[in-house]
């Protein structure tokens, strides 16, 4: 059973209404039952004294109690307790967690912890985002020394245990009336210390030291992929396990192409007489190929169009995304004497039919205003 199954409210054997004076009550009752001194050599009884106190330790202050009931044992996690406001709370679930792992099979965990995971930020750019590639980063990561083998003892000589805690990680304190369990100021909690450390390493059994490590990067990524190289992460002190690597990927921007998901955007000007007339363009996209959109007759600014299958692949998926394309008339600026004779010529011959829109806004707004 594990410390986050068990209700504080069950094992004072009262209900999550009680007022404080039935809490109090329900506790003298058990914290009687279950001392120590009752109970000689019965470590069942003492992890049970131990339980039911750190319960009415919470349960008895109205703060402790509130976030408790709010939370549950969340808030008795390391930073839970600081971030409400309150004070206490990371002690009491390094307690509790002690007391239930004793009385449970679990137990404080002995021994180094594995090591930091490290974080890496990677730029690429789309067209390397499309096709995938193979790349190499260049860190500088601690990594299990090579002359102490990561035990942190120099060559030849070995770990003892602790004196203070005897190799058990665990010292036990009094506190007021109650007794619990820390892990060993002393050794850490490891069980042994290092009296004869290692030169290279002083004793941490890592030193640092730049890595070349190959990466992989599959077509599709995008930003705010995560790519995790297993191990590869700071060395454990003292021969414990290494982290983990992550690549966090970050997209450069484009010259051309916006992208979105798997769609790709970008913005094509087009001449007015080839949005009045209609035509075809082309356009080349990523995978080098060249994609061909029709242009409707008349199209405005602003419309888009869609070419399917043409946009970014789908990351360890099948198929593409999309290819939009908006188009933006453009109005010309530089007219020779011909052009502008026949623009001349082509106004002469408008009635209003040819853009309903212009036309429908000037007498809309002769309503409007009443002209």
């Amino acid at each position: 059973m594990s410390a986050t199954e068990i209700d504080f409210y069950e094992l004072l054997g009262v209900s999550r209404d009680a007022d404080g004076a039935t809490i109090k009550s329900a506790y003298r009752k058990l914290a009687m039952k279950h001392h120590p001194d009752r109970n000689p050599g019965c470590s069942e009884s003492e992890a049970k004294f131990k339980a039911i106190s750190v319960a009415y330790d919470c349960l008895k202050d109205p703060q402790k109690r509130a976030a408790y009931d709010r939370y549950g044992m969340e808030a008795f996690q390391q930073g839970m307790g600081a971030g409400a406001g309150q004070q206490g709370f990371g002690d009491i679930g390094d307690i509790f967690e002690t007391i239930f792992g004793q009385a449970f099979g679990g137990g404080a965990q002995r021994g180094p912890r594995r090591g930091a995971d490290l974080r890496y930020d990677m730029q690429v750019t789309l067209e390397e985002a499309f096709h995938g590639k193979d790349t190499q980063v260049e860190i500088e990561v601690s990594k299990q020394c090579d002359d102490c083998h990561g035990s942190g003892a120099r060559p030849g000589t070995r770990a003892r245990a602790c004196n203070l805690c005897q190799g058990h990680g665990k010292v036990r304190a009094k506190q007021g009336f109650f007794v619990v369990e820390r892990p060993c100021p002393n050794c850490h909690g490891r069980g042994e210390v290092i009296t004869d450390p290692c030169r290279t390493c002083r004793g941490e059994g890592r030193v640092d030291t730049p890595q070349t490590l190959d990466v992989e990067i599959p077509p599709g990524v995008d930003t705010g992929t995560r790519i995790r190289l297993s191990g590869k992460g700071e060395a454990g002190p003292q021969g414990a396990p290494p982290g983990d690597l992550y690549i966090f990927v970050h997209i450069a921007p484009h010259a051309i192409f916006q992208r979105e998901g798997t769609t790709l955007a970008t913005r094509v000007p087009i001449s007015f007489t080839q949005a009045a007339l209609g035509g075809e363009i082309e356009i080349p996209d990523l995978a080098g190929e060249t994609v061909t959109l029709s242009i409707p007759a008349g199209i405005q600014s602003g419309k888009q169009l869609r070419h399917r299958g043409a946009g970014m692949p789908v990351l360890q998926g099948r198929g593409r995304g999309d290819l939009v394309v908006e188009i933006a008339v453009e109005t010309p600026t530089k007219l020779t004497k011909e052009q502008r004779a026949l623009l001349e010529q082509f106004r002469e011959t408008e009635t209003g039919d040819e853009c309903p829109e212009s036309r429908g806004f000037f007498e809309k707004l002769k309503t409007v205003l009443g002209a």
